[in-house]
């Protein structure tokens, strides 16, 4: 996620308001206290990312893209690292996300919030698209036999 382990949540959030914005540093903690209350850890702005969680952690990072005010968000297997109990927690982070009008490219092994969240859905294989569309076109027909196998596997 790299944050930095010697800052808190709110000093990782807000280092990039401060050095590369010059946002004044009240300003910028009162984003970046914003930030961190959208991802739910408005009480961990204090916390060290040694005391949190993989998924806090993971919601931090978040939390400090955020804060920069993006047009697009681009995760890379957002939920990879974390342990299966905490995947949720970023997921559901991500649909709020998404009811906010966020746009997101979102590269996941998470089929089923593929389905769920997704506008538009690509099935890639070794590097080249296979087939795109509507979620529920892909999951339910899709028309390339490669992803119908791969969504054949989903089903096992």
């Amino acid at each position: 996620f790299n944050l930095y382990p010697h800052m808190t949540a709110l000093r990782n959030v807000t280092l990039a308001l401060v050095k590369v914005l010059r946002k004044p540093r009240a300003e910028a903690e009162r984003l970046g206290m914003a930030a961190l209350d959208r991802v739910g850890l408005a009480n961990k702005a204090r916390s060290y990312p040694g005391e949190l969680s993989g998924g806090q952690q993971q919601r931090v990072a978040i939390a400090r893209a955020l804060a920069l005010e993006p047009k697009v968000m681009l995760f890379d297997e957002p939920t990879s690292a974390l342990d299966p109990e905490l995947v949720g927690s970023v997921l559901n982070v991500m649909r709020e996300l998404k009811r906010g009008g966020m746009t997101m490219l979102v590269v996941s092994h998470e089929m089923r919030f593929a389905r769920d969240a997704a506008d538009r859905v690509i099935f890639m294989d070794h590097g080249l698209v296979v087939e795109e569309g509507p979620p529920q076109r892909i999951f339910s027909t899709p028309s390339e036999a490669r992803t119908r196998a791969f969504i054949a596997e989903l089903g096992r």
